[in-house]
């Protein structure tokens, strides 16, 4: 592949990603803040008992797993899409401009062909 042809894939992949991102933050609002409507797991109460039950470990495990959740959610989801969009795009760049990446078996006698 040339490098003209790896440039327009990779300026193809960029516009198409990152436009949904942006298309995604546009038409997503953010999420409402409602003290009254607030999540019954992050009481006190509740998060003493898991930490009773599960210990630190549990805590912890829970609090990624909101995090993640979190990502793909609203705005979060456009900032997630452009972060994948450009690592991809840059996996693909380093792919394509080094194709001699790929392993090649020596033969098993090292003697020339006739």
């Amino acid at each position: 592949m040339n490098a003209r042809t790896i440039n327009q894939i990779t300026l193809l992949l960029l516009l198409i990603g990152l436009g949904g991102a942006l298309a995604i933050y546009r038409n997503s609002n953010p999420l409402p803040v409602d003290l009254q409507l607030e999540d019954p797991t992050a009481t006190k109460k509740y998060l003493r008992e898991m930490q009773m039950i599960g210990g630190q470990a549990n805590m912890v495990a829970t609090e990624w797993r909101a995090w993640f959740a979190s990502l793909w959610r609203g705005r979060a989801l456009a900032g997630t899409v452009a972060f994948i969009t450009v690592g991809v795009t840059l996996v693909f760049r380093l792919v394509a401009a080094h194709p001699d990446f790929t392993p090649t078996n020596p033969p098993d006698d090292q003697t020339p062909p006739p």
